[in-house]
């Protein structure tokens, strides 16, 4: 098995090991559903902001391929750790829509800016 694919399993296991130990708490009476919801989705944010953190770092074989990976590392890794903060720091009805909105936005500009770089890629023949 490979890193990759260890430090995913790893994260998945982790989230769902947090979710289980929160709700755990719940029913002791330690915390409240809310906070058990505000624990999983923003510990949810956090693993976007590490992944997109992770991008640029792996193997790419072209420059514009590395530029674009660069380009989503930052805009995902930006967008989780926003996700992330709505659900730690918001009301609830305002963390689904903004930490929503945080990640959409995160994908559109990776999104938009690969299409940019392929139609400079068919302007100059590459």
């Amino acid at each position: 098995m490979n890193r990759e694919v260890r430090s995913s399993l790893a994260w998945g296991i982790g989230i769902v090991a947090l979710a289980l130990a929160a709700t755990f708490a719940r029913k002791q009476g330690l915390v409240d559903a809310a906070m058990v919801d505000r624990i999983v989705m923003g510990s949810i944010g956090l693993m976007v902001a590490w992944f997109g953190n992770q991008m640029p770092k792996r193997f790419v074989p072209s420059a514009r391929a590395r530029q674009a990976a660069r380009v989503a590392g930052w805009s995902m890794a930006l967008s989780g750790l926003v996700y992330a903060g709505f659900w730690i720091a918001a009301p609830k009805d305002v963390a689904v829509i903004g930490g929503s909105l945080a990640v959409l936005l995160g994908i559109t500009v990776t999104a938009l800016y690969c299409l940019s770089l392929r139609n400079k890629a068919r302007m100059s023949g590459a």
